[in-house]
Protein backbone atom coordinates (compact mmCIF):
# COMPACT_ATOMS: atom_id res chain seq x y z
CA UNK A 1 0.00 0.00 0.00
CA UNK A 2 1.48 3.29 -1.24
CA UNK A 3 2.01 5.66 1.85
CA UNK A 4 2.39 9.55 1.34
CA UNK A 5 4.26 12.16 2.97
CA UNK A 6 5.50 15.71 2.61
CA UNK A 7 8.93 16.74 1.85
CA UNK A 8 10.08 20.44 2.13
CA UNK A 9 12.90 21.63 -0.01
CA UNK A 10 14.72 25.59 -0.01
CA UNK A 11 13.84 27.49 -2.61
CA UNK A 12 17.13 27.00 -4.33
CA UNK A 13 17.03 23.28 -4.43
CA UNK A 14 13.47 23.75 -5.40
CA UNK A 15 14.19 26.16 -8.61
CA UNK A 16 16.98 23.68 -9.80
CA UNK A 17 14.48 20.65 -9.45
CA UNK A 18 11.72 22.54 -11.48
CA UNK A 19 15.19 22.97 -13.96
CA UNK A 20 16.16 19.24 -14.14
CA UNK A 21 12.56 18.27 -14.60
CA UNK A 22 11.94 20.53 -17.43
CA UNK A 23 15.23 19.47 -18.95
CA UNK A 24 14.63 15.50 -18.35
CA UNK A 25 10.84 15.97 -19.21
CA UNK A 26 9.84 14.21 -16.04
CA UNK A 27 6.52 15.33 -15.54
CA UNK A 28 5.37 13.54 -11.44
CA UNK A 29 7.17 15.12 -8.57
CA UNK A 30 5.99 11.72 -7.09
CA UNK A 31 7.90 9.58 -9.64
CA UNK A 32 11.02 11.74 -9.13
CA UNK A 33 11.23 11.48 -5.33
CA UNK A 34 10.58 7.49 -5.42
CA UNK A 35 13.63 7.50 -8.09
CA UNK A 36 16.08 9.90 -5.95
CA UNK A 37 14.78 7.23 -3.07
CA UNK A 38 16.03 4.43 -4.35
CA UNK A 39 19.10 5.46 -5.57
CA UNK A 40 19.49 6.82 -2.06
CA UNK A 41 18.93 2.71 -0.61
CA UNK A 42 20.96 1.35 -3.52
CA UNK A 43 24.11 3.41 -2.65
CA UNK A 44 23.93 2.70 1.54
CA UNK A 45 22.37 0.05 1.83
CA UNK A 46 25.61 -1.65 1.51
CA UNK A 47 26.42 -0.21 5.04
CA UNK A 48 23.91 -2.42 6.76
CA UNK A 49 25.55 -5.81 6.08
CA UNK A 50 25.42 -8.65 3.81
CA UNK A 51 26.86 -9.25 0.25
CA UNK A 52 27.87 -6.69 -2.32
CA UNK A 53 29.66 -5.88 -5.55
CA UNK A 54 30.75 -2.75 -6.91
CA UNK A 55 34.15 -0.44 -6.90
CA UNK A 56 36.48 1.10 -4.27
CA UNK A 57 37.88 4.13 -6.43
CA UNK A 58 41.22 5.69 -4.31
CA UNK A 59 43.48 8.72 -5.40
CA UNK A 60 46.72 8.52 -3.91
CA UNK A 61 50.16 9.98 -4.27
CA UNK A 62 52.91 7.29 -4.55
CA UNK A 63 55.21 10.10 -4.11
CA UNK A 64 54.26 10.17 -0.16
CA UNK A 65 55.77 7.31 1.99
CA UNK A 66 55.37 4.18 0.57
CA UNK A 67 51.76 4.28 -0.39
CA UNK A 68 52.14 2.13 -3.70
CA UNK A 69 53.65 -0.94 -1.98
CA UNK A 70 51.24 -0.40 1.36
CA UNK A 71 48.11 -0.81 -1.01
CA UNK A 72 49.44 -3.81 -2.80
CA UNK A 73 49.85 -5.33 0.50
CA UNK A 74 46.49 -4.69 1.77
CA UNK A 75 45.14 -5.77 -1.42
CA UNK A 76 46.81 -9.17 -0.94
CA UNK A 77 45.00 -9.29 2.08
CA UNK A 78 41.78 -8.84 1.25
CA UNK A 79 41.91 -11.58 -2.41
CA UNK A 80 38.68 -13.18 -0.84
CA UNK A 81 36.44 -9.57 -1.83
CA UNK A 82 39.34 -8.67 -4.45
CA UNK A 83 37.95 -9.44 -8.12
CA UNK A 84 40.19 -7.23 -9.87
CA UNK A 85 42.23 -3.90 -9.72
CA UNK A 86 43.08 -1.51 -12.12
CA UNK A 87 45.86 0.99 -11.76
CA UNK A 88 46.12 4.37 -13.76
CA UNK A 89 48.65 6.61 -13.79
CA UNK A 90 47.25 10.68 -13.71
CA UNK A 91 50.21 12.59 -13.36
CA UNK A 92 53.72 12.50 -12.46
CA UNK A 93 52.68 11.54 -8.89
CA UNK A 94 49.02 10.97 -8.66
CA UNK A 95 47.71 7.91 -9.53
CA UNK A 96 44.05 5.98 -9.64
CA UNK A 97 44.01 2.64 -8.40
CA UNK A 98 40.31 1.00 -9.19
CA UNK A 99 39.77 -1.89 -7.10
CA UNK A 100 36.93 -4.69 -7.96
CA UNK A 101 35.30 -6.42 -5.14
CA UNK A 102 32.64 -8.73 -4.39
CA UNK A 103 31.53 -10.07 -1.17
CA UNK A 104 30.57 -9.65 3.00
CA UNK A 105 30.19 -6.30 3.21
CA UNK A 106 31.67 -6.44 6.91
CA UNK A 107 35.00 -7.55 5.24
CA UNK A 108 34.63 -4.34 2.43
CA UNK A 109 34.26 -1.85 4.86
CA UNK A 110 37.75 -3.36 6.79
CA UNK A 111 39.23 -3.07 3.18
CA UNK A 112 38.28 0.34 2.46
CA UNK A 113 39.35 1.55 6.24
CA UNK A 114 43.04 0.42 5.56
CA UNK A 115 42.91 1.53 2.07
CA UNK A 116 41.93 5.49 3.79
CA UNK A 117 44.40 5.02 6.69
CA UNK A 118 47.67 5.03 4.28
CA UNK A 119 49.63 7.83 4.44
CA UNK A 120 49.61 9.43 0.58
CA UNK A 121 45.49 8.11 -0.39
CA UNK A 122 43.96 11.64 -0.95
CA UNK A 123 40.39 10.45 -1.34
CA UNK A 124 38.45 6.65 -1.43
CA UNK A 125 35.26 6.59 -2.87
CA UNK A 126 32.86 3.12 -2.47
CA UNK A 127 30.62 2.61 -5.50
CA UNK A 128 28.68 -0.59 -3.81
CA UNK A 129 25.21 -2.36 -4.60
CA UNK A 130 23.97 -4.82 -1.91
CA UNK A 131 22.76 -7.88 -3.66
Amino acid sequence: MPRKFGVYVSEDIARELEKCMATLGVKSKSRLVQEALRYFIAEHRWRLGGRVAGVLGILYDHEIGHADEELTDIQHHYLDVITSALHVHLDERRCMLIIVVRGDSDRIKKLLAEIERVRGVLAAKPMLISG
